[in-house]
């Protein structure tokens, strides 16, 4: 991976931006992840589990969805193994992070709201 100081910041980037600005961002780029959800996982879905898989995707990437043992338990209906699955990913370099944990166990608990 190339070292950050390879890509400099635009100067109209080096700025302070608004609270406006940001959330205008984020929800463009939540959009992208809700249409991944969609184009994946397409089987009815309750507003809990699609949020909670729009976080995981978010967070993890549309990329790790799609390949993962989540969205095919999913497809098979199988709901348990799903969340299960949902929970494994909770680790960076081998170990258990807290905060990994915690995000996943709150995803899990909106997946099932």
């Amino acid at each position: 991976m190339a070292a950050r100081k390879s890509y400099p910041l635009k100067p109209q980037d080096n700025r302070t931006w608004s609270k406006e600005e940001v959330d205008t961002l984020l929800a463009k780029d939540v959009v992208r992840f809700e249409r991944g959800i969609e184009r994946f996982i397409p089987i009815q879905l309750t507003q809990g589990e699609f949020d909670a898989l729009v976080s995981f995707s978010f967070n993890l990437g549309l990329g790790t969805l799609q390949r993962s043992t989540l969205r095919q338990a999913l497809l098979r209906g199988d709901k348990k193994t799903a969340i299960d699955s949902l929970l494994k990913y909770n680790k960076a370099g081998g170990k258990v992070l807290k905060g990994l944990d915690n995000r996943r166990k709150d995803e899990a608990a909106l997946f099932n709201s």
